[in-house]
């Protein structure tokens, strides 16, 4: 379930509405945003089946003018180090002049009668701001088959902080159009930012 829009009072319901853990939701999300206008939101549920579990997550995106919100908060059964079950709730703000690239990938069924305006059958949100990078090597080669050399190692790394799948079939398509319309403001913003660097 994603819900998106532009208000704190909007915000609040979505956040509600999603039914998990409202109030410690709203309360962390509400402290990261302090007063500061919203511009842009969406809240995205998610269960995931693990072994015979069923664990819920909820991701929150919260964009302002000067800063963009990730919070996600997680559910897990007791263990050794809780008698009881618990949740894990954590936010981070990110200036929107650190968003290095916001990337929208979409997948869309028969692309040979595709018409302007059909929604994706499927939209993952990645958006990357330098916390978290991956990076990929492998041995490198030359062109010949018989050479024998040490060529090093090639690769790339890739910016990978925060992706979020939505899809028609699993979310519904106000979900992924809700997605599309919180990426589009996000792109625009950080496209609008002034840089920290003076470039």
């Amino acid at each position: 379930m994603a819900k998106t829009g532009t208000t704190t009072q909007g915000l609040r319901t979505a956040i509600e509405r999603s039914g998990y853990y409202p109030a410690l939701v709203a309360e962390a999300v509400e402290a990261a945003v302090g007063g500061e206008p919203i511009a842009s939101y969406l809240v995205h549920q998610e269960t995931t089946f693990d072994s015979n579990e069923v664990r819920r997550h909820v991701t929150v995106l919260v964009l302002t003018a000067h800063r963009f919100i990730v919070s996600h908060t997680d559910e897990q059964a007791a263990d050794t180090s809780s008698a009881t079950p618990y949740a894990t709730t954590s936010t981070e703000s990110v200036k929107l002049d650190r968003i290095s690239s916001v990337v929208v990938s979409r997948v869309v069924a028969n692309p040979e009668s595709y018409t302007p305006g059909t929604l994706p059958r499927e939209v993952v949100l990645t958006i990357g701001w330098g916390a978290v990078a991956r990076i990929d090597l492998e041995p490198a080669a030359c062109g010949d088959p018989n050479c024998e050399a040490d060529h090093g190692y090639t690769g790339n790394s890739t910016a990978d902080d925060l992706s979020l799948r939505v899809s028609e079939a699993g979310d519904g398509p106000d979900t992924v159009q809700q997605t599309l319309v919180f990426a589009q403001s996000l792109s625009e913003a950080t496209a609008a930012a002034p840089s920290s660097t003076g470039r």
